[in-house]
């Protein structure tokens, strides 16, 4: 899995799309993200600026660095038979997956801490209160950014077409699991059906870590609904994922 990853990581570097919206469009989203929060009446709801940009823009990274490249990582291995060959050899379904996506859960998890400093710099922000949370919520947020990615490779025929079966995902998340908007300030009703999107729970957790006000009947909501969608995916990974090209 190492070399496999090493491997992934140097192919990475060759792609310049890939890695244009790997490195950079999470860095610079959360500018448009801080201008839109600087016009949220959050006082209202017990929130800060500082609140609500960071763990929006650990969204973008994970939305960006990891789910977005790994779909178009695991569609151009598997249309140029890498996958298939990589199957005759001795690694297992799971472990060729995992080393594929080690290279882009890294640098989703090197961008959150980036961000998260310098957040904390600029916006002059406290230390989280429940920095569990906060952990918590990104591995997880990592996780399943992975495992949605490989479902949705399952779908998709080309290289090509990467970004386009890609979008559904991002704008759903973005638009409706706290990546923009935090739930909080949305009306009850719609908050409630937005906690059951994928990255919802992701950014609970995250908002939670950094507020300290998540009660606790809150995280284990956050965190079952959360394990729900992991085993889903991965479900839907060993049910709907091709190896083979789709020509």
């Amino acid at each position: 899995m190492r070399a496999l990853a090493r491997a992934e990581l140097a192919l990475l570097g060759r792609s310049r799309g890939t890695l244009f919206a790997a490195l950079f469009v999470p860095l610079v989203l959360p500018l448009s993200l801080y201008s839109v929060a600087d016009g949220m009446d959050l006082d209202e709801v017990g929130l800060d600026l500082g609140a609500v940009v960071l763990p929006g823009a650990i969204g973008f990274s994970l939305l960006f660095a990891v789910y977005t490249s790994l779909v178009s990582v695991f569609v151009t291995r598997r249309e140029e038979l890498v996958l298939k060959r990589l199957r005759t050899g001795e690694l297992r379904d799971a472990e060729i997956l995992c080393g594929a996506s080690l290279p882009s859960v890294a640098i989703g998890l090197v961008q959150s801490l980036l961000l998260a400093g310098g957040c904390a710099l600029l916006l002059d922000m406290a230390a989280p209160q429940a920095v569990h949370l906060s952990v918590l919520g990104l591995l997880l947020g990592l996780g399943l950014c992975a495992a949605l990615a490989a479902v949705t490779a399952g779908f998709t025929r080309t290289t090509e077409s990467a970004q386009v079966t890609a979008m559904p995902v991002i704008l759903v998340s973005m638009a409706g699991s706290g990546v923009m908007v935090p739930l909080e300030v949305l009306p009850d009703r719609l908050a409630s059906f937005c906690e059951l999107l994928p990255l919802a729970p992701v950014m609970t957790l995250l908002r939670g870590g950094f507020t300290g006000s998540l009660s606790g009947s809150e995280t284990l909501f956050a965190l079952a609904t959360g394990a729900a969608w992991a085993l889903l995916s991965v479900f839907a990974v060993r049910r709907w994922f091709r190896w083979d090209p789709r020509r």
